[in-house]
């Protein structure tokens, strides 16, 4: 059992519970004492919230105490993070973000030297380390602090690498909305760089307006946009980089669903797919039976991006993703990166000689209502046989034309409540029936 990690690294309200500068200075030191490997170096990046540097410099002074020296990355994407932590031949990297979350929250986040997300048995030992006293190296053995000044220069130039040289995106005008979050040093060149006409938005952060009204988790804003721009394409990422929404000339939006199909169509195609295409429980059904009728195998996993790597290692496989946006092309890098996958499916649609619209209507969507319901309580409402009682009711009801799905957020305090099937008045009203069932319980505790 993991005390402080989630399922992605440790997150929360700035001041309250774990994040705080006392406890986040005891990590870095602890961090540092597991992954350090004697004198080591750990890379730290962050995303654009003012918390940021305040915790930036609380890892900076525990990882230093534990003999460690520090390439401080500055304002970078957790995906340019992990890369950079491959080619610095780093011991770890480190990343301050609360991703998709408002800048009231901020979390931290660790790479293994090989870019992967921490196994569970070396959370642990950070764990079990921070409950010791902190004890600081010998003077003589502290480490040392650098600025890597030219890190988004050598993250741009890796996401450029990762289509072919010889493609360009020349004619094709864009709107990039980079959510006032850590890609708006990086995404707008990339494109730029490729060719594109790029309209940016989202790229002055002040500390406060990461994620707001905008990004990957508001992409109407983008919708809006593109139209009002008259730009061929729009791509949304969410405040860390690792998530990406795209939209067409007409606004019209295509998830992470629709993008990860395009690229598997693409790669399948090619001759270059491997393994099954892994989604989750939360991929539509539409995702399933679209890569059904290419031949496509697809399989599900738990929600989180560590349990798709870890299917797509155990498959040998090279694609997966979440609906959210949050894909993995494991054959172009370690991790879950907006600007990649954004790149993938530019390519994907040069390579077919096709369009956004036309591929991504190739997944008929079921109707789908997710529904968030916020807990206060530390009671786990979804054991309780009221709710189970109404699940069943629900799934007799749909009678095996769709889906009853209830989860706790492993990175929030929220219960989803997921139903999917053909009709969508009865998929709505479902899904409001459970979610009141929750909210009951939840005031009955």
């Amino acid at each position: 059992m993991r005390h402080y990690f989630g399922t992605d690294g440790i997150r929360g309200r700035v001041g309250e519970g774990y994040i705080t500068p006392d406890f986040v200075l005891k990590l870095g030191w602890a961090a540092g004492r597991v992954l350090g490997q004697g004198r080591g170096k750990v890379l730290i990046g962050k995303d654009t919230r003012l918390s940021g540097y305040m915790f930036e410099s609380a890892l900076e002074a525990g990882l230093v105490a534990a003999g460690v020296n520090v390439r401080l990355l500055g304002p970078m994407s957790t995906p340019g993070v992990a890369y950079l932590t491959r080619t610095f031949r780093a011991s770890a990297g480190i990343v301050i973000t609360a991703s998709h979350n408002p800048y009231q929250d901020n979390g931290i986040k660790f790479f293994s030297a090989e870019g992967d997300k921490l196994p569970d048995d070396v959370e642990l030992a950070i764990e079990a380390t921070l409950a010791q006293p902190l004890r600081t190296v010998d003077s003589s053995a502290l480490g040392k602090v650098q600025r890597v000044e030219d890190a988004g220069g050598r993250y741009i130039e890796f996401c450029k690498s990762t289509i072919p040289a010889t493609m360009n995106f020349r004619g094709l005008k864009l709107v990039v909305d980079c959510a006032n979050g850590a890609t708006y040093n990086t995404a707008p060149y990339v494109f730029e760089e490729l060719g594109a006409t790029v309209v940016r938005f989202g790229t002055e952060p002040d500390g406060f307006n990461i994620n707001r009204d905008l990004g990957s988790t508001k992409p109407e804003t983008l919708c809006r946009l593109v139209v009002a721009e008259g730009a061929d394409l729009g791509i949304a990422f969410d405040g860390d980089g690792d998530r990406v929404l795209m939209c067409d000339a007409s606004g019209q939006l295509f998830d992470g669903d629709q993008l990860l199909y395009i690229i598997a169509k693409s790669r399948y195609l090619s001759g270059a797919l491997r393994g099954a295409v892994v989604g989750t429980v939360m991929s539509n059904l539409g995702l399933e039976h679209a890569l059904q009728r290419l031949g496509i195998a697809f399989v599900r996993t738990k929600v989180g991006d560590r349990y798709i790597m870890e299917q797509l290692k155990r498959d040998d496989g090279i694609l997966g993703g979440e609906p959210s946006g949050h894909l993995i092309c494991r054959d172009r890098t370690t991790t879950g990166d907006g600007i990649i996958a954004a790149l993938q499916v530019l390519a994907a649609l040069n390579r077919l000689d096709s369009t956004l619209t036309a591929l991504g209507a190739e997944v008929k969507r079921y109707p789908q209502v997710l529904i968030n319901v916020r807990l206060d309580s530390q009671r786990d409402v979804l054991t309780a046989p009221a709710l189970q009682t109404a699940v069943a009711a629900a799934e007799a009801e749909l009678a095996g034309h769709g889906r009853v799905l209830l989860r706790a957020s492993g990175t929030e305090p929220l219960v989803r409540v997921m139903v999917e099937g053909v009709d969508a008045e009865q998929v709505t009203r479902l899904a409001e029936q459970l979610a009141a069932v929750v909210q009951a319980q939840l005031g009955a505790a």
